[in-house]
């Protein structure tokens, strides 16, 4: 298989619409959840600006594991309700954090982290994990991002039972 990472072009809403699609068409036909979790991790790292983390956290029934991701070395384990990426678990709400520094409890897996959203991952309403990115920039991410985000994530829980 060949895939070509597209530019991005237009606004920041059509460029997630653009990421989006490039999204679907990377885990289309495809349903291992490692095996697309990897490839949407590396398109979003090479793809987003300013981000200096980009992967997933797998729950296993007890707590939150890493799973694959494209950036520095990650905390393997994360208490479900510690953290951004626990917090994320247990409200099953997106979590957008402008500065980590100001988030009760964060857990920094890597100090130059300033700014994070996850995306906690539910299926058929169980809880799977967490999609999670973390910028070097204060307050890098918004509501476009947010959005855009989900709808990426969306594609990675759709690939599970298509």
């Amino acid at each position: 298989m060949s895939f070509t990472v597209a530019d991005l072009t237009g606004d920041r809403t059509e460029q997630y619409r653009q990421l989006a699609a490039q999204a679907e068409a990377l885990v289309a036909g495809e349903h291992d959840r490692v095996a697309n979790a990897a490839n949407l991790a590396s398109l979003v790292f090479h793809t987003l600006p300013e981000l200096n983390w980009v992967g997933f956290y797998f729950y296993d029934g007890n707590e939150l594991v890493v799973g694959p991701f494209q950036g520095k070395p990650a905390c393997v384990r994360i208490p479900i309700g510690k953290g951004v990426c626990g917090t994320a678990a247990q409200s099953r709400e997106t979590q957008l954090v402008p500065d980590v520094h100001v988030f009760p409890g964060h857990i920094a897996c890597d100090a130059e982290t300033r700014s994070e959203v996850v995306i906690p991952l539910v299926h058929n309403g169980e809880l799977i994990g967490v999609f999670d990115l973390d910028s070097p920039e204060p307050e890098r991410f918004d509501d476009i991002d947010q959005h855009g985000l989900e709808s990426i994530a969306q594609a990675f829980i759709d690939s599970l039972s298509s």
